[in-house]
């Protein structure tokens, strides 16, 4: 028993090092933005490949993120647990040689199973989240989430990319609207933490602002972000991809309401919860489309 509950201790700590959990929202997002793409139609194979190489990819940057982030993760309650805080996982240099080797891996991968492209946008989003969000963007700039969260538009890129190198209309709109969702989605959070934020001296844009004028923004972010993600029927989504963005935009607009009215840390969660709601939807819908396409126009 203890043998079997030291091996779960492990694989935790190695799901939380990499930020597996987002790796693996970032390969839903890939097969999404192949799935939006005419093109090369890849085999049950060739996909898991591709989802494989983006959760490499997404491995390596999260793991990256954690271990320059170390100092800034010890003050912070929520992120406080973390193997390298907490001196569950030492922090060496040789993490740096095994974060990199995954990376030019899952990037040489890419570029060996499908193009250049793939491995060209494989490789900026990991670099715009480890290097220009985590190094020159998060402890100098509220617009560190904004400029920083293009990490998210890449991925939808790198599945595009495997159907067409050339991309498409709806695939460039759902990088777009990956772009426009990533700073409400961390800014309802970041109400929610503020606190934690303003002691760690991450200026997140609550820290700076204040709730009010953070939750203002959200919602005029969130109804932008809407409009955006609705813009791909125009280009060949069907009903099922409307009806999706449709609910799960809808949602995200009347918590976002919602926290402007009450712009505290209960309705900060739900607001961040419902960010979470509107992309599994999006995502979800965009990958079925194709199969079940019943045209808008």
């Amino acid at each position: 028993m203890c043998h079997f509950l030291t091996e779960l201790s492990v694989i935790a700590q190695i799901v939380d090092i990499f930020k597996l959990r987002i790796g693996l929202f970032m390969a839903v997002t890939a097969l999404a933005g192949y799935a939006v793409t005419p093109g090369v139609e890849l085999s049950l194979v060739e996909l898991a490949l591709l989802a494989l190489v983006t959760l490499g990819a997404s491995g390596a940057a999260g793991a990256f993120n954690q271990f320059m982030e170390w100092d800034l993760d010890g003050l912070m309650k929520r992120t406080a647990s973390r193997p390298f805080v907490t001196g569950a996982v030492r922090r060496e240099d040789w993490w740096l040689w095994l974060i990199g080797g995954l990376l030019l891996t899952s990037v040489l991968a890419a570029a060996w199973w499908f193009n250049a492209a793939v491995a060209v946008h494989l490789f900026l989003g990991a670099f715009f989240y480890g290097v220009v969000y985590t190094l020159w963007l998060k402890r100098r700039t509220p617009l560190n989430i904004v400029i920083g969260g293009a990490s998210g538009s890449f991925a939808v890129l790198v599945g595009a990319s495997a159907a067409d190198p050339s991309l498409s209309a709806a695939s460039v709109l759902l990088a777009i609207v990956l772009f426009l969702w990533t700073p409400p989605h961390f800014w309802a959070l970041a109400i929610a933490q503020k606190e934690e934020y303003a002691a760690a001296g991450v200026p997140m844009l609550p820290v700076v602002t204040g709730d009010a004028q953070a939750a203002r923004i959200i919602l005029q972010n969130t109804l932008l972000l809407v409009a955006v993600s609705l813009l791909p029927v125009l280009f060949g989504m069907g009903w099922l991809y409307l009806m999706g963005a449709a609910a799960g935009g809808g949602y995200f607009v009347y918590r976002s309401l919602r926290l402007d009215q009450r712009p505290e840390k209960l309705q900060a969660i739900r607001c961040f919860l419902a960010s979470l709601v509107q992309l599994l939807l999006l995502m979800v819908t965009a990958i079925l489309d194709p199969h079940f396409h019943w045209p808008v126009f």
